[in-house]
């Protein structure tokens, strides 16, 4: 098992200690066929689908002299081309239960760029575009689609800096520290409910002031 399959059973367990229900499954994101056969599957075995969050990402670093054409192309396999992939799978239940919410993850650096980081950017970039195109297409079903757009975040990512990098950074945000999963975990759940359900076609950054 993964360890992404095993952070997953934590977080069902968790779930499930806490009085709800959860299933997991484990899919690679960059696997066309199986990302959509996956999310066919849910919706078909609960009889509709409400919610997609993309929140799958890698980088593969480099200037641009340097960067292979194999380190673009996997990035935005993995960070851009899933989430569309994702997102036309669950639009006909979505459209067919009148709601649903497709939410992105992004990045500032989709909205800033970033040295070292073209191919990165590119697909952060183009999660806004097409998150905005398929706003625009499924609007009058019900279904909304918005990307959020963290900045530094405590996650495994940020962790593997260098500490004297790490300690750069946390000086250029604002509110001098970085986020934690739980603050991009609030905006996706206000996205996710119905009070979020008149926001469509936006980038909410969730970044400490860090791109303003």
């Amino acid at each position: 098992m993964s360890r992404s399959a095993e952070s997953l059973e934590e977080v069902r367990a968790a779930i499930d200690a806490a009085g709800g229900a959860a299933e997991v499954r484990a899919c690679d994101v960059g696997d066309g066929e199986a990302l959509s056969g996956m999310i066919e599957e849910v919706a078909s075995t609960h009889g509709r689908l409400d919610i997609v969050v993309n929140n799958a990402g890698i980088t593969r670093d480099g200037l641009l002299l340097r960067m292979s054409d194999e380190d673009f192309d996997d990035v935005i396999r993995v960070n851009l081309r899933s989430a569309f992939v994702a997102a036309r799978a669950a639009a006909r239940p979505m459209m067919k239960g009148r709601f649903g919410r497709i939410i992105s993850i992004g990045s500032i650096t989709g909205l800033t760029g970033n040295a070292g980081q073209a191919n990165y950017a590119a697909a952060k970039a183009g999660l806004v575009g097409m998150t905005k195109t398929i706003a625009r297409e499924l609007a009058s079903k019900g279904v909304t689609a918005n990307v959020v757009a963290p900045g530094f975040v405590e996650t495994d990512m940020v962790r593997q800096l260098p500490e004297a990098l790490r300690d750069e950074a946390v000086k250029r945000v604002p509110v001098r520290r970085f986020g934690r999963p739980e603050d991009i975990a609030a905006a996706v759940s206000w996205l996710a409910s119905e009070d979020g359900g008149y926001v469509t076609g936006q980038v909410i950054t969730v970044d400490g002031g860090l791109a303003m």
